[in-house]
């Protein structure tokens, strides 16, 4: 704090025009930029907001007062570039040597303010100041490190050996150019873009933005199985909602899936005569349960995510939707549908009649439904994530033991047995021909 306060006691500056404005940025090619988004966007989804807000930096730099623009541009140059400014290419190891030779590479004998690309509500106003009394310029960022950095001449000892993307960046780099003897000038602290909940923020406070726009339109359309992989592979927490903004328990429960078996799962799999297939297996403990067991068994899931944590695990799965043509139709002993999969596609009778396709005659169908009784929803469910993002409608039914005997009324699968634990509650069927 005190170094802070040493840096912005100094004179108000004179509103003046800047000499050189800089943008470092990346080229916005997918995986190379913004991976953090990735924890709820697929790469090319974070590549194309990464695009969107050096769009929106570009135009703000281009707006406002300086004779000459300059971006040091790691990648090349798109039609996202507009005309006026120069490209330099990045050079150097780290950040911090790559902000010093993009410095250096600018230097015309005048002032340098550079920007990052991270900060798409950048306003041509923050950068109208005078350099006069100062030497150096920083703009701190809300996450610990710094949106800007102005010098008036290149100097690598103010950059290279500073500590890059910590909680702690802009705090080191003030001290460093505090060390150094030179006078700061500090601009307002803001919010750059790295993460979801950041690209929210953005979306909420500055809604005019292109990034903004884009980030609405993704924002509602994810793809239901791309937030179940992430949610699989630990990177953003998944809830399930109903139509009526209730959590469905059932299809939020991801820890759950990737523990083994617990107790009121081998006690429902004690039922399973083999072969079994396991439909919607997930991340596997289901089938690794019935392998342990020494039951054959085969999972089948459209999650690629989760047919390769299945496998991970030394159990055997499928990545195919259960309504296309499955090995051994006609001749399974059990068909498992645990943790309310037979809501899968929306239509529970056509669920029973697809599992009585595929177990033998007599063959048994397991499945998980709700506790309570009487429910029989086919409305669709939405997938939310922690960072705000919004799922496509899945098509989904949630039923209870009545209403899915009521439902294998149209098949010809029987009712043989209901049984429940506090939490949790099952119906077997059986084939009658």
């Amino acid at each position: 704090m005190e170094t802070l306060q040493k840096a912005q006691q100094q004179p108000a500056p004179r509103v003046a025009v800047l000499n050189t404005l800089i943008v470092i940025a990346k080229a916005p090619v997918p995986g190379r930029v913004k991976t953090r988004l990735q924890s709820e966007f697929t790469p090319r989804e974070a590549a194309a907001l990464a695009r969107a807000s050096l769009v929106d930096t570009l135009g703000a730099i281009q707006a406002a007062p300086a004779s000459r623009r300059v971006i040091a541009l790691d990648g090349e140059p798109g039609p996202w570039l507009p005309s006026g400014f120069e490209v330099v290419a990045q050079r150097g190891g780290g950040l911090d040597e790559r902000l010093a030779a993009a410095f250096d590479d600018t230097y015309d004998g005048t002032p340098m303010l550079l920007v990052g690309m991270d900060t798409p509500q950048l306003r041509p106003e923050l950068l109208r100041f005078d350099w006069s009394g100062y030497d150096a310029v920083l703009g701190l960022t809300k996450d610990g490190g710094y949106w800007c950095i102005g010098l008036r001449a290149p100097d690598a000892r103010a950059l290279v050996g500073v500590p890059m993307s910590t909680d702690h960046t802009g705090r080191d780099q003030l001290h460093r150019l505090l060390s150094l003897g030179l006078r700061v000038r500090m601009l307002p602290t803001l919010r750059d873009m790295d993460t979801p909940q950041d690209a929210a923020y953005l979306a909420a406070e500055f809604p005019k933005l292109r990034v903004s726009r884009l980030y609405r339109r993704l924002e509602h359309a994810a793809h239901p199985g791309l937030l179940f992989d992430q949610a699989l592979g630990g990177s953003t927490r998944v809830v399930a909602t109903a139509s009526d903004g209730r959590t469905v328990p059932s299809l939020s429960d991801v820890d759950r899936w990737s523990a083994p078996a617990d107790d009121v799962d081998r006690l429902a799999l004690s039922r399973c005569e083999g072969p079994v297939l396991d439909i919607g297996c997930g991340p596997g403990r289901i089938v690794t349960a019935l392998a342990e067991r020494g039951i054959p068994a085969l999972g089948v899931d459209v999650s690629p995510r989760a047919v390769s944590l299945t496998t991970s695990r030394g159990a055997a799965a499928l990545h195919r939707p259960v309504q296309d043509r499955l090995p051994g139709e006609g001749r399974w002993g059990s068909v498992v549908l645990m943790d309310g999969n037979i809501g899968i596609g929306g239509d529970p009778t056509e669920m029973l009649r697809r599992c009585a396709e595929l177990v033998r005659p007599q063959g048994l169908v397991l499945v998980e439904v709700d506790p309570d009784d009487d429910l029989d929803d086919s409305s669709p469910i939405v997938l939310r994530t922690a960072g705000g993002r919004r799922s496509v409608p899945l098509p989904w039914a949630r039923v209870g033991a009545r209403a899915l005997i009521r439902h294998a009324r149209a098949t010809n699968l029987h009712p043989t047995e209901d049984w429940r634990t506090p939490h949790r509650a099952f119906l077997t069927l059986r084939r009658t021909a």
